[in-house]
């Protein structure tokens, strides 16, 4: 094995004796070479046995030559009761010989490791790969490339602190330094192994940045039981967390490691560790791709539909909305899981959304199928058109999610237009409405409405009206068409709100006035890109 030097065999030695599988022995020699550690089992387990034999004849052919000196290599057995560099007598102890590692060899074969529990022997085969790839092809992806992810039980970096300790020792008394930074980490050695298998496997490349993540959870029984004694020692780390079924958890358990004083460590855990009685468990496969936004442009003509569903005290007010009449069919044809619907402001229950419409746009949560045609979008817009009068959606397009923050990209500074249909309680003449139209850029104070005060903070908020154009009906009827600043209330503009909102149409016409009726008539927000029809 031409990455390993003879500095490696006393780690090599001490390792292979505790119970400890080949690739973490790489790993805890530092060693570099992913293609070495896709190596099978068995080969690596050989290569061990030969460098270790090669080493000790070296050794011999020295002997013959030198006069014996005192043996300065240390023997590290496996104690329960932790580690320890002296024996009983003050003197160093003796590793067994590289022949006598070949007992230990075969027992650890077929043992589970005491470092990696086993991820990095049975979890890195054929068969588990094969089991994996099986799991997301029946998930019904779509998906060009993958990331693959890996959560390991808590105590794991429990077992490798201990193992560090012990090498770390074993070094010391050698005199050679060992930083563990230099450790080649367990997850990055797995990924060495497993990307390679699971992309021939699935026919796509590992991708760092794929939207497409592949995730196994693995989990040990003995967790709790072998991290007990950190939550003795560090007991600020461990606190009971909601949806966490143990306090264990695997930053809780770094924290304690950052704490714990290295005797105390030693005192409590074995270094290295004992074998495990158990393997890991691979408990979850999990497939997860990336959210996919759709936006667009609706127009709400029913005055009788909010834009969200209506719940109150969880009673459901009204049987659907604009957001579950769009939604429900972008859920269907990208089999996504959930969703998430935004929009460049809302208009009340009773307000028409005319005109080009409102930009929207819809966080599609998971879906299984992310790749549509131009021609696809449009269909599916024409199936959402078709399937109720109460809305229509232009320009739907697949967008980034960076590009709905143009949705949201100065919102206030950005102007609406409205038309209101306006009652008043005394008769008025064309002329006494006419003042209105002359108008321009008219400052609000607007007190939160009574209407919303339970959702909205209360406050004064400064508005304008940049212009306004009446249109007389009759003597206790006009329309008017209003040009505004976003976010601008004006069902209270009309009828003052109880003076809430300072000046309205009631004070600048000296009499009561109600609004009957209101339309959006344009959003003037640039986005999402008009599309040909």
């Amino acid at each position: 094995m031409s990455s390993l030097t003879e500095k490696d065999r006393p780690i090599v030695q001490l390792l292979l004796n505790t119970g400890t599988c080949p690739r973490c022995i790489l790993r805890f020699c530092c060693v570099g070479s992913q293609m070495l550690y896709r190596q099978p089992h068995k080969d690596l387990m050989k290569d061990l046995q030969e460098f270790l034999k090669n080493s000790q004849e070296k050794e011999e052919t020295v002997c013959l030559v030198v006069a014996d000196p005192p043996c300065k290599r240390i023997r590290l057995e496996h104690r329960e009761g932790g580690a320890d560099d002296l024996n009983h007598n003050g003197a160093v102890p003796q590793l067994p010989s590289a022949g006598s590692g070949n007992t230990a060899m075969e027992s650890s074969a077929g043992k589970v490791c005491n470092v990696c529990l086993g991820v990095l022997q049975e979890f890195c085969e054929a068969d588990f790969v094969k089991k994996v790839c099986q799991k997301v092809n029946s998930a019904d992806y779509q998906f060009t490339s993958f990331v693959f992810s890996v959560s390991l039980p808590p105590q794991l970096s429990v077992r490798e602190r201990a193992a560090w300790l012990g090498v770390k020792q074993q070094m010391r008394n050698l005199g050679l330094p060992l930083a563990k930074d230099d450790i080649i980490q367990l997850k990055e050695a797995y990924k060495w192994i497993i990307h390679p298998q699971l992309s021939e496997e699935l026919g796509v490349p590992a991708d760092g940045k794929s939207l497409f993540e592949v995730s196994v959870v693995f989990a040990h029984p003995e967790t709790d039981e072998e991290c007990h004694f950190l939550a003795t020692a560090c007991p600020d780390c461990f606190k009971p967390a909601k949806n966490k079924q143990s306090v264990f958890t695997r930053m809780a358990v770094i924290k304690a490691l950052e704490k714990i004083k290295e005797e105390h460590f030693l005192k409590h855990f074995p270094c290295p560790p004992s074998s495990p009685k158990n393997l890991c468990d691979a408990l979850e496969i999990q497939c997860n791709n990336g959210a996919v936004f759709v936006a667009g442009r609706y127009n709400k003509y029913s005055r009788n539909l909010p834009q969200t569903p209506w719940i109150i005290d969880g009673e459901r007010k009204l049987e659907s909305s604009v957001e579950e009449l769009i939604s429900e069919h972008l859920m269907a044809k990208f089999k996504a899981d959930s969703f998430n619907f935004s929009s460049s402001g809302r208009e009340d229950v009773d307000v028409r959304t005319l005109g080009n419409g409102r930009p929207f746009a819809l966080e599609l949560v998971n879906p299984r199928r992310i790749h549509f045609t131009a021609e696809e979008m449009k269909r599916l817009q024409q199936a959402i058109n078709d399937s109720s009068d109460k809305i229509q959606v232009r320009d739907l397009q697949l967008v980034t999610r960076s590009a709905i923050g143009h949705m949201k990209e100065g919102e206030e500074e950005k102007t609406k237009t409205y038309s209101a249909l306006i009652w008043t309680d005394k008769a008025i003449q064309r002329e006494d409405i006419a003042f209105l139209d002359d108008l321009k850029e008219l400052k609000l104070d607007q007190k939160t409405p009574l209407r919303v005060l339970h959702r909205r903070p209360l406050a004064v908020r400064c508005r304008l009206i940049h212009t306004m154009k009446s249109e007389y009906i009759d003597e206790h009827h006009f329309r008017l068409h209003l040009k505004t600043q976003a976010g601008t209330y004006i069902k209270e503009f009309v009828h003052g709100d109880f003076g809430r909102t300072k000046p309205n149409i009631g004070s600048l016409l000296n009499r009561t006035a109600d609004i009957l009726e209101l339309d959006v008539e344009s959003v003037d927000v640039d986005w999402p890109p008009t599309l040909a029809d």
